[in-house]
């Protein structure tokens, strides 16, 4: 372990280890111990503690320091940090594990299962999580997404203890661009840099962020660190692949050395005012003298009864009240303003009354991303722009995945390979047909027909549309789908993980009356489950649940597979896809 000076008062803690022969002893007994696949928010927590980055902690928070930091924002030392940093674990996972105080454990990376590092375990507590949530993020409302976390995701125990450092979490993206805490104060003293205003964000940058981070620079007679989150943000923030592209574009356009760009692999918690304390501390770990603090400083937006979580200016005046413990000087964030009279940007409240101003909302952009209207380049830089528009392709361009659900023989693969026909026809997009029988035999072979299996089924189909969809293509799904939770959980699944180019998902409901679907069944199905010679079947002796809520209901018995295709494409043309 390598302690650098920081601050005043305190040392930088990096734990990772210098001797080859300590690592391979460490890596030998971390194959004889239990271990504990971490998670990707604890793989961030982890990395930052091995790295230095959370100084003074040295792992992860036991007890004492947790109900300290929760009551008090300070370490059970008296240490000013803000935000708990702990290690969650079910009951019955300690009691598989047969862990207790003393206790060696392996703390492993989820994705490859490779070693990390050794935790001692200190204590095993029990927490209150309406406590943390009330007391650290200002309400137990679960419209805060680091509270609906808490509630849905942390475990009942933590695990408080010291770690010893075996690797660093592997990266495979943006190498040249991540820094320990020790290797950025190398790199600033190298270019003689004594003054580093550090700018923090979790989106993409435009002018506006980029002036004010120079005039930031100039009033403080300092450099630029643009010190990106690319760990776990806000659910629905631009992915990081895109925003650092936006970052590694706009850094070309500041003066020649006055900024740099390094990238944070810090899971946010959105926690406003205590949050802001936090990126100071982890700020001044990485060498920078002066941080800029927004204006709600990583607010998660509106509570569940539509007020902000926290007041504007909340985070800079919990910042100002331990300015002498942070050691860090904080530069308030200025509201810039674009003048069109002399193509310039200024702090909003500089602008005489009545001068001429422009700006563009957020929500402005994304419409304009959304429909391929011009940004101009006031606003933003081409390069920027260009960046934005390959990840978020205009409305026209983007997939999409159709359910097509209903009974056997109800049509519903009749309409979707109609559909692909008409798709294909028009282009632009490749298409992709998933029937129900094909999946079965390609993708589930070894279900069957339980309600459970059934459930998985769908799942999987989920699973491939989305993929499919979040690269541009149109998906038609034709599965039975007989349960609503299964089309709800698909539903979720694809708008989720479908992307900006493909989240979008409609509900077909192709409500052939059994009786016709029985009446056009020429290969006898519907006869051979009727006698019994089938077992499960849907809409004999297994349910159909009508969905309770389609985008388009549709009948083979009354229209024509001409006329239900026309009213798809009709649906899907007034939301732009097509």
């Amino acid at each position: 372990m390598a302690n650098v000076p920081h601050g005043k008062d305190g040392i930088l803690k990096d734990l990772h280890v210098r001797d080859a022969g300590i690592r391979e002893s460490l890596l030998e007994e971390s194959n004889t111990l239990p271990d504990i696949a971490l998670t990707e928010r604890h793989l961030c927590d982890l990395e930052l503690i091995m790295n230095g980055g959370f100084s003074p902690l040295e792992g992860f928070m036991g007890q004492a320091d947790y109900e300290s930091v929760v009551e008090t924002l300070r370490l059970a030392d008296g240490t000013l940090f803000s935000m708990p940093i702990t290690l969650d674990i079910s009951s019955e996972r300690v009691a598989a594990l047969g862990l207790r105080a003393g206790s060696r454990v392996t703390l492993r990376d989820f994705r490859d299962e490779s070693p990390l590092a050794i935790l001692t375990v200190s204590d095993i507590y029990s927490f209150d999580k309406s406590n943390e949530a009330t007391k650290v993020f200002g309400a137990d409302d679960s419209a805060h997404p680091a509270v609906a976390f808490l509630h849905k995701e942390v475990k009942d125990r933590y695990i408080g203890g010291t770690v010893q450092a075996i690797n660093p979490p592997n990266h495979y993206d943006y190498i040249n661009l991540r820094y320990t805490p020790a290797e950025l104060r190398a790199y600033f003293k190298k270019l003689a840099w004594r003054q580093v205003v550090a700018f923090q964000t979790r989106n993409p940058m435009h002018r506006a962020h980029r002036e004010l981070t120079v005039r930031a620079a100039r009033n403080n007679q300092a450099n630029v660190l643009i010190h990106p989150v690319v760990g776990l943000t806000k659910p629905g923030d631009v992915d990081s692949f895109t925003r650092v592209r936006v970052y590694e574009a706009i850094i070309r356009t500041y003066p020649n050395g006055m900024a740099a760009l390094a990238l944070l692999p810090l899971a946010m918690r959105m926690g406003g005012p205590r949050e802001a304390v936090w990126h100071a501390i982890i700020r001044k770990n990485f060498g920078a003298t002066h941080f800029i603090v927004g204006r709600d400083h990583a607010g998660p937006g509106k509570n569940s009864q539509g007020v902000d979580f926290y007041g504007p200016y909340d985070a800079q005046e919990l910042v100002i009240k331990y300015k002498e413990e942070l050691n860090i000087t904080m530069v308030p964030f200025q509201m810039m303003t674009y003048l069109p009279g002399t193509d310039e940007y200024q702090p909003i409240d500089e602008v005489p009354k009545g001068t001429p101003t422009a700006d563009i909302s957020g929500t402005e952009l994304r419409k304009r991303l959304k429909n391929g209207a011009p940004i101009p380049n006031w606003f933003s830089y081409d390069e920027v722009v260009k960046v934005l528009r390959e990840s978020y392709p205009p409305r026209n361009k983007q997939g999409f995945t159709i359910m097509l659900t209903g009974l056997y023989n109800s049509g519903k693969d009749a309409i979707g390979r109609a559909l692909q026909t008409v798709f294909n026809q028009q282009g632009g997009r490749s298409v992709s047909l998933l029937l129900g029988e094909t999946v079965r035999s390609e993708l589930s072979s070894e279900l069957g027909f339980s309600h459970e299996d059934r459930h998985k089924n769908i799942l999987r189909i989920a699973y491939v549309a989305a993929e499919l969809s979040r690269a541009g293509a149109a998906v038609i799904a034709a599965p039975i789908a007989p349960f609503e939770a299964s089309r709800k959980a698909a539903e979720q699944y694809v708008v989720q993980n479908g992307g900006a180019g493909g989240g979008t998902f409609f509900l077909v409901h192709v409500a052939t009356p059994l009786e016709y679907c029985e009446k056009m069944d020429r290969k006898g199905v519907y006869a051979k489950a009727r006698r019994g010679e089938i077992k499960g079947f849907t809409g004999i002796d297994d349910p159909y649940e009508t969905p309770a809520k389609a985008d388009l209901t549709v009948d083979t018995s009354k229209q024509s597979i001409q006329e239900i295709v026309h009213r798809v494409v009709l649906m899907l043309e007034s939301t732009g896809l097509l």
